[in-house]
């Protein structure tokens, strides 16, 4: 009898081993999956490097539409089209203590003061257009110079408000020889 024992093949696993498998699989998969989370798509801070790309992305733009930051450029607004009114941007603003200028007629940057919302003093004012144009600034905070153009190329990071200028009437000139190209 303990000969024919031997013999037979066990065609089994018993509960014990069952139950060292889940807990070796449990323990594997807590280690390996434990810090690996779903990422939600959370838009990054709004900047002048970023500013229009990231409003033409938004959930907020359908087309064309209207940026306005107060309170020192802690606060953005922004609506549809003239005719919504304003809503709060929920998302973060990296904008705190931004100056726009806007070139003149005689090609020098003046500072831009475009009104007041909310009684408080409105520093930044951005408008979208259909055809993919945005109001052309130069803007200036605690973390350099930029170049926002109007339509080709980049928002630019730049040494002076100079360098800024000369950035404006080279995409001026472009824009004006826009009609060579065809």
């Amino acid at each position: 009898m303990f000969s024919l024992r031997c013999k037979t093949a066990r065609s089994a696993f018993t509960l014990l081993e069952l139950l060292i498998v889940i807990v070796l699989v449990s323990i594997v998969y807590f280690l390996g999956f434990n810090g690996v989370e779903k990422r939600i798509n959370v838009p990054k801070a709004l900047t002048p490097l970023n500013l229009k790309s990231t409003i033409v992305h938004s959930e907020f733009f359908s087309g064309e539409g209207t940026l306005l930051c107060i309170n020192q450029c802690k606060n953005c607004y922004i609506r549809e089209n003239i005719n919504t009114p304003f809503q709060a941007y929920k998302n973060k603003v990296d904008l705190a203590g931004t100056r726009a200028y806007t070139l003149d007629r005689y090609n020098a940057l003046n500072e831009i003061e475009p009104g007041r919302y909310q009684d408080q003093r409105i520093c930044l004012e951005m408008n979208f257009y259909k055809n993919g144009s945005s109001t052309q600034l130069v803007l200036e905070n605690k973390h350099g110079i930029y170049f926002l153009p109007s339509f080709f190329g980049e928002p630019k990071k730049v040494d002076s408000l100079e360098e800024a200028k000369a950035l404006w009437l080279a995409d001026e000139k472009n824009i004006a020889n826009s009609g060579d190209f065809y």
